[in-house]
């Protein structure tokens, strides 16, 4: 790898905030990087502490954006930032489809009123089998 984190030629290793920001993952790769540092993105299964960790191609990424966890497999590097068209062949998206809209919004936040305490058992089962548990 050169410097700039570019990959070297012949290598096929890139920096992994370096790649999340070509792929368009991340909109800066300030922001990659700092996600990176936090712990907050996993490669292979194990988390990454440093910006500077290096993948390879074949490599699974899995971090959370925009309320959702995203999981992605590294089919490519690019030298460069390009295109949204582009960046979108640097992976293959493998994250589980979201839940439909309607779903979530459909029930309205449960609320109780301030000062009545921690819910009772029946009031927490009550609550369970109103959200859609047992």
């Amino acid at each position: 790898m050169n410097g700039d984190g570019a990959p070297s030629p012949g290598t096929g290793r890139m920096r992994i905030d370096r790649w999340l920001w070509v792929a368009r993952l991340y909109k800066t790769r300030t922001r990659a990087a700092r996600e990176a540092r936090a712990g907050h993105i996993r490669l292979n299964g194990g988390h990454v502490r440093k910006a500077s960790t290096a993948v390879t191609i074949g490599d699974v990424l899995t971090f959370a954006r925009a309320r959702r966890v995203r999981i992605v497999r590294i089919t490519g590097l690019a030298e460069r930032r390009g295109p949204a068209t582009e960046a979108a062949l640097l992976y293959d998206d493998l994250s589980p489809p979201p839940p439909p809209r309607g779903v979530a919004e459909a029930m309205p936040p449960l609320a109780r009123r301030r000062g009545s305490g921690r819910p009772t058992k029946a009031e927490r089962r009550a609550l369970d089998r109103l959200r859609g548990g047992r």
